[in-house]
Parts: C-alpha cells; structure tokens; sequence
C-alpha cells in the first residue's frame, strides 16, 4: 500500500516534456503524428517531444538520457550503446520484443520490416537531431508493423533560411574513463534556392567497466533546394559503430559491491555496425491546399556480433538492403474535410549467419547438442506494400473528428543456404536426441493486417482540451522468430502480434502553466514469446493499463519545473505455466509501476541555463514468476550551458550522489540475479564555437 501511495503521489507531483515551456514550443509543428505538418494540438493521440533547445543541455552519451523525458518512455541503457525499448510496455526483452516500437530517422524507418534490431536507434544521429517526436501508443494506421507501442522519430537539423554563405559550429567533450566526442556542423548557401549542410560526429569511450568501450562515428550531408512550389530534401546518413561489450555481473545485489560493478565477464564480447541510408523527401504544394509528400529511399545494413551470452558464443552476421517509398496526399473537401492518403511500399533482402568456431563447453547435453560449425545461413526476401487514409472532420470550431485505416500485406520468400533439419552443418546428427538448432525447408509466408483509428478532439476553451483515441495496432513476426529456429521445431506457426488500444486525455496551455493527464487501457493478443521448449509460441495476451500526467509550471520570472512521470500496471493474461507457476495476472518482469524524471530549470539572463534533474525508478519483478526483483533507484544529476558571443560551455555532472544502482535488473534460472551496473558519478566538459 505504501509503494502504491507513493507511486500515485509521484503522478500528482509530475510535469512533462510534453508541457511546452514557451509560446514558441506552442506554434512549434509536428510531423510523425500525421505524416503532414500540423499543430500538436491538431490530433487526438499522446504526443511528446524533446526539442533543440534542451538536446543542447542534455548532450546525451546515449539516447535513453534524453527518452527519459517522455512519459511513458523506460528505455534501458545496456553497456556501450546497447539498450532495450520500453514505451508504454514493460522493458521489451527476449522474444517478440524486437521491432515492437517503430524507430525512424526524418520519417524513414531505421530498419526494414521483419528485420530489426533490439538496439538499432544507435543507427540515428541523435546527438546532432534538430528535435526527437515520440507518439506514444499504437500508431500502425499511419505507419505501418512495428509502430505497435509507439514511434521514435529522430528529426535532422535543417538548414536556416537566413544562413551565411558558409557557417558553422565546432565542439568538443571529454569526460571519465578516457571519453571523447568532437563534433562539426557546416552549412552554406550556394544560389539563392540550394543549400547544403554537413554533420558529423566522432565518438570514443574506454568504458567504466573492464575491457569495455566503443568508437562511433557518424555523418550526414544533407542537401536542400526550393524550386516553384516544390521542396526537395535529399539526405546520406553514414554510422559506425565497433563496440567491446560488457555482460552482466552475477550475484544478489552484485551491483552495490564497488569492486564488483567494474568487472566484465566477457571480455570477449563485441558488436561492430554499420549503416548506410540515402533518401529524398519531395514536398510538392499542388494549390487549393493540396499536397503531395515522396520519400523514396535506399538502405543499407550489416552488423557482427559476438552472442557472448549463449552457450558456445556463436558469432552472428545480418545484414539489410532495402529500396522503398513512403507517399502521402493531402487535400481537403468541402471546407471542412481534411484527407490524407498514401501507400508505402518497400523491398528488402536481408541476410543472417551464425557460426560458432570453438566447440560448447559445460554439461555433456550441451556439447553434444551445441556443435561447432555453422548453425544457420539463410536469406529472406521481403516485400510489403501498404495503402492508408485518414479524415479529419471539423464537426464545429471545437469539435473535431479523427477516422483511418491501413491495410498493410508482408511477404517473406526464405531461401536456406544449407542442409535442412536439426543437424550439425555437416549433416551428422547430435546427441541427447538431436541438434539444438532447426533449419528449415525453404518457404513462403505472408502476413496481411488491418489497422483502423477512430478518435477525437474537442476545445472547451483557447487553451484547453479534451481528446480520445481508439486505434489499433500490430507486428510482423521478424524473420529470426520464422527461420531461426530450434530443437524438433520444422515450421514457425506465428501470426501477427495485435494490440487494441483506448486512451483518454484532457490538455491545456497557458502563459506560465501547462498540463496534460491522459489515462489508457491496451489489450495485447498473440504476443510471442518462447516457451520452456525453446520454441516460439504466439498465443500469448497481456494487458497494459496506466496513467501518465504532464504538468509544467513558470513559478517565477526565471525559474521553471518541468517533469515527466507515469504509473503503470503490465500484466500476463493467459494460461502459461513457467517452472510450475501459472502466470496469469502476474505483472511483466522488467516493468516498474512508477517512473519518471522531474526537472528544476533555471534561466537567470539570456544564454544562461541550468538543470537539476531527478530520476526515479520505481521497483519491479525480475522473472515472471514474480518471485525476484529489484528495489528501484533514485538519481540526481546537474547539468549548465553558457552561451556567449560566438562560444558556448557547457558541463554535466551525472549521478551527482554517486548512488550505486543499475541500469537494467535480470534474472535467469541459471545464473541467478544479474545485472548491468549503473555508473557512479561523473563529469563531462564541453566547449563549442561557431564561425
């Protein structure tokens, strides 16, 4: 009762990101809410984003230090650049996790559908976006599988209207345990239409922990060019990534030992990425407010890892070349009927490889069921193709209607590279009743999915709002839960994961105050995951019920509060049994009731900012028994930016208490609790100066 009380006290107490501190914030535009440029307020669905002006203050090492702002958002760092997603969801591990929330660079999808990644917003260049949209909540209607949980749209800087004929800003940071990070952006205006910009980013970090670290760089070139009515923006985004991982440390509260947090068990790890994306985005104003939106685009890429935390350590290989189109059509009728419509549609051949070079140590089963060679090589190939509409009716000057609907067709054509069944590659079979690993014969499958939205907005006054939100939403299987399969399994028998969604919400925004309350009920069928068999099931249902408050308030002339905080309940809605344990109506592992960050702001003068942030991490289960879990954690950490004629300092004090927590808490029936240490304090420093 205690937990709870305090969890619903914290609710009271939060403000957002979505509060929008200025007058500025509020004319600010959108675009992942509708596929157009609109308003915020313009659409009934939960909306968040963190803006240019605090991802200067932030200058995040990773990009969870700047989804921590978004109600709703749980996002789980990892070690280096790992992370794990969680967007009105518990922590999404394990299978079925990967690809349940859409992540996108300037409206493209960052990967391919079927083909994602659990970690693949490191692909985006976050650390020079101009802003980073989060819908929160089911938005498939308007973009497609994937969109499931929500959307994570990283946005590119554009190129002012007003810049010199070249420009721009040079930085660099340092901080502990051997970090650096230079950064350079470039711009000019060569005619009076075509502009051109240049981004890049070059990271290194030793790493807290032993034998760990990574070296990231990152470049964007982006071209823009105005021609009658029509603008194109055409943009090459090129990452890389060589990461030395860490796993986690073992031991009831291992985390807490000082010595212990530092240590790495497989210092063997790594992952290195690479990812290539070249897109063009056509906006074509055709007159009588209509108008047409093209982003075709071509994508690359290729990623090799170490599965360190498997038996055998098998080394993976998959990659990504995909070609597609993202359209919409905008036009209005009658004076009070808005349309939009589209269709996307894409190719992508994709490829996966798994080899294990050493033979398995451990039990006599897993030698003789884990052999070395290759356990898998196969390729896929993908086609989708996607038509959608939806209608904004204004009933009356304050009331107004949301309808759409999507119907999306995914085709998978897998070709098997080697020898079929549940054999080692060399055709020989294992003992103990055969291989671990399954192959199957080469197939086709297919996956067609309906996505409708019906929702809802109505003024009461200038500045307040009510709105509701049905809409529904679903995922692909991923071609690893279809063709890497295990043990006597033949044939994956998946279907598209569903999840129905309601939400209501009332906002409001004025001079100095600003708040937004939304309460949402989701209902989620054929989740898969994988059951004490090692095969992947699909008939799995859970329910997410919660409440995220916004809440920003300018106390006085140069002080502001601003948070973001919501309660939650994830829980299993179906007859599994795990080790003995009916799950049904036990809350998700790896999903903490309360969360959410409050921020104190000060702005004593033009070019002066500073910020004390609190993050608090309610406690959650570690297993789905419920039988496990981690007591939760509270952070302070202060950050400050000076900007003064032509430079700007700024410097950020993170975990200021030096309170021992970790960033991610497990548990598994072989190795116990585990976890991903969280850093102690730590210092970084920057400086920047335009030209």
């Amino acid at each position: 009762m205690l937990i709870k009380t305090k969890s619903l006290v914290l609710i009271l107490l939060s403000v957002s990101q979505v509060a929008l501190s200025d007058s500025a914030k509020i004319e600010s535009v959108v675009v992942t809410a509708s596929r157009v440029e609109k308003q915020f307020q313009d659409y009934p669905e939960s909306f968040s984003m963190v803006d240019r002006f605090e991802l200067k203050l932030i200058k995040h090492n990773h990009i969870q230090q700047s989804l921590v702002r978004v109600p709703g958002a749980n996002v789980a760092r990892g070690n280096g650049q790992e992370y794990l997603p969680a967007l009105r969801s518990p922590v999404l591990s394990g299978a079925g996790a990967c690809g349940s929330v859409l992540t996108m660079e300037d409206g493209i999808p960052l990967r391919a559908h079927g083909f994602c990644n659990i970690n693949e917003l490191f692909e985006s260049h976050s650390e020079m976006a101009q802003r980073i949209e989060v819908i929160r909540g089911p938005a498939s209607t308007l973009y497609g599988s994937n969109a499931m949980h929500g959307v994570v749209n990283t946005l590119s800087p554009e190129i002012e209207e007003n810049t010199k004929s070249f420009s721009g800003i040079l930085g660099f940071e340092g901080g502990p345990h051997d970090y650096y990070r230079a950064s350079i952006s470039a711009e000019s205006n060569f005619s009076n239409k075509g502009r051109v910009r240049a981004d890049l980013s070059l990271a290194s970090d030793g790493g807290y922990r032993d034998h760990s670290g990574y070296d990231q760089q990152k470049l964007s070139l982006l071209h823009s060019i105005i021609t009658g009515k029509t603008q194109i923006r055409s943009r090459l985004a090129v990452t890389n990534l060589n990461q030395e991982t860490a796993g986690y440390i073992e031991g009831y509260n291992a985390y807490r030992d000082d010595q212990r947090d530092r240590e790495n068990p497989n210092p063997e790890a790594f992952r290195d990425v690479s990812a290539v994306r070249l897109y063009s985005i056509l906006d074509i104003d055709l007159g009588s407010e209509k108008k047409l939106s093209l982003a075709p685009y071509l994508r690359k890429t290729d990623m090799r890892f170490l599965q360190h935390y498997l038996p055998g350590q098998a080394l993976e290989e998959n990659g990504q070349e995909s070609i597609g189109l993202r359209s919409s059509y905008l036009f209005s009728w009658a004076g009070n009927l808005e349309v939009v419509m589209g269709l996307d549609t894409e190719f992508t051949q994709g490829y996966l490889r798994e080899l294990q070079k050493d033979p398995t140590e451990g039990s006599d089963f897993l030698r003789e069921t884990i052999p070395a060679g290759k356990h898998y090589d196969y390729q896929v190939n993908a086609y989708s193709v996607a038509p959608f509409t939806l209608a904004t009716w204004n009933v009356t000057d304050t009331l107004k209607l949301y309808s759409g609907v999507r119907f999306e067709s995914v085709q998978y054509d897998y070709n098997n590279k080697m020898l079929s069944g549940r054999t080692a590659e060399d055709g020989l079979p294992c003992g103990f009743g055969g291989c671990r690993f399954s192959r199957p014969e080469d197939r086709k499958d297919s996956f067609q999915n309906w996505s409708p939205k019906l929702g809802a907005t109505y003024d009461f006054t200038s500045g307040l709002q009510l709105f509701v939100n049905m809409a529904q939403g679903y995922r692909v299987p991923q071609a690893t839960e279809l063709y890497r399969l295990q043990r006597e399994q033949t044939v994956a028998e998946l279907e598209s994961e569903q999840i129905s969604s309601i939400e209501l919400g009332v906002r409001a925004i004025k001079e100095n105050l600003s708040y937004e309350l939304v309460a949402y009920g989701m209902r989620k069928r054929n989740v898969i995951f994988r059951d004490t068999e090692y095969f992947n099931q699909s008939n799995g249902k859970t329910s997410h019920r919660g409440v995220e408050m916004a809440l920003g308030y300018k106390f006085a002339q140069d002080w502001r509060l601003e948070a973001s905080s919501s309660y939650a309940e994830h829980r299993y809605r179906d007859e599994r049994e795990l080790r003995g344990v009916l799950l049904d109506g036990n809350l998700v592992d790896s999903a903490p009731r309360a969360f959410g960050s409050y921020r104190l702001q000060w702005q004593p003068r033009q070019g002066i900012n500073a910020e004390l942030e609190w993050l608090y991490q309610g406690r959650y289960y570690t297993d789905p028994q419920n039988q496990h879990e981690y007591s939760g954690h509270n952070l302070l950490n202060l950050r400050a930016r000076w900007e003064f004629d032509r430079w700007a300092l700024s410097a950020r004090m993170l975990n200021l208490t030096n309170r021992a927590y970790a960033e991610r808490a497990d548990y598994s029936s072989f190795a116990g609790d585990r976890y991903f240490p969280g850093e102690p304090r730590a210092i970084y420093l920057s400086v920047s100066s335009e030209w």
